[in-house]
């Protein structure tokens, strides 16, 4: 019999999990398809209760669900628990169990460019959903320091004061964050401000940028935002969002089905799909 699987969202329309995820199946000669489902927030309830009744295999969850599912879920992994946030679940023996794969498809996505984060400096840049997922993950590799900015600070303080790890932290405006760059090894923008289609806005100024720092924006579309156009041109490196993406859905799929996909195939699946934006 053919195995469900789906993505949860509000809007879905853009999503690209569909793509990956069936050409993984249809690569791996596995009876399965991938489905993207509209569902509005009122909605959610019955449409865990449904996809569970059908014996879905397992699904995504993206905005604005990933935490207003949780107490609709049999359980959560320890990393989805301290985030407050889930994106990945499996049907386990008929019990839906939810997982965060985004902070550690974050860190498998930059480990080429930082491959220790030992005595590293941190700013992040936003305190949403993914943010959150990127803090909790980071926290527990060894950082120097994590520091979190945000518009508003008291989200970023929120933040900060749930770290139950003993590491320092400061909860910093994008003003103070942007005098204070230079000290930061590794700069993580976690907004949606550079995002297409408003693509010439970016969330500080990088007069202080440390020319020997690692910048990245988890935004993939455009390829390379203004924030990471203005990093390059002060000399650092940069990345975009492309490898988180695909290594957070690398890592469900694995969970799903036990096999370990070929990121590079779901890389340029992506690529190919994004062809013609800016980069």
């Amino acid at each position: 019999m053919k195995k469900l699987f789906a993505v949860l969202g509000d809007p879905i329309g853009h999503s690209m999990s569909p793509l990956m995820h069936n050409d993984l199946f249809s690569f791996y000669k596995m009876d399965a398809h991938y489905h993207p489902l509209q569902v509005k927030a009122e909605s959610l309830e019955d449409a865990v209760r449904g996809l569970k009744a059908i014996g879905i295999a397992g699904f995504n969850v993206t905005v604005p669900h990933k935490s207003t599912i949780i107490p609709l879920l049999d359980g959560i992994d320890e990393l989805a628990g301290e985030i407050g946030a889930v994106n990945t679940v499996v049907n386990e023996n008929g019990k839906l169990i939810g997982y965060n794969t985004d902070g550690p498809g974050f860190l498998a996505g930059v480990k080429d460019y930082i491959p220790s984060l030992t005595g590293k400096k941190v700013l992040i840049i936003g305190a949403g959903g993914a943010a959150r997922a990127i803090y909790f993950t980071l926290v527990k590799n060894g950082p120097q320091r994590v520091d979190v900015s945000n518009r508003t600070v008291e989200k970023a303080l929120k933040l900060v004061n749930e770290c139950t790890k003993s590491i320092s932290s400061n909860a910093l405006s994008l003003d103070q964050a942007g005098k204070r760059l230079e000290e930061y090894d590794i700069i993580v923008q976690t907004t949606m401000i550079g995002m297409y289609p408003i693509i010439n806005e970016q969330p500080l100024s990088l007069s202080n940028l440390n020319e020997n720092a690692v910048v990245y924006d988890i935004i993939y579309n455009p390829l390379e935002t203004e924030f990471l156009l203005k990093a390059k041109q002060k000399g650092a490196k940069i990345k975009n969002g492309i490898d988180m993406f695909v290594y957070q859905g690398a890592l469900a799929f694995e969970k799903w089905t036990g096999v370990s996909p070929d990121v590079g195939r779901m890389r340029q699946n992506v690529l190919k799909q994004l062809g013609g934006t800016r980069c």
